[in-house]
């Protein structure tokens, strides 16, 4: 059972990013994001802010923790 949901591939995919140009945005490899869209990665503090304003939208929309 992951310890989060994650929405990434939703918000991603609404700004027509593929996973290889997202990466790329917030200075990863696209392995990293396949990862978060899977959760099987909780991603940092830093990333999770990256990644919310690259595909503007709200972390705790992006990320859910229970």
């Amino acid at each position: 059972m992951p310890e989060f949901t994650c929405r990434l591939k939703q918000f991603r995919q609404a700004k027509n990013l593929t996973q290889e140009q997202l990466a790329a945005l917030v200075g990863v490899r696209r392995e990293t994001i396949m990862r978060l869209e899977k959760a099987q990665y909780n991603p940092s503090l830093k990333l999770a802010v990256d990644i919310a304003r690259a595909v503007e939208a709200p972390i705790e929309e992006i990320f859910l923790f229970p």
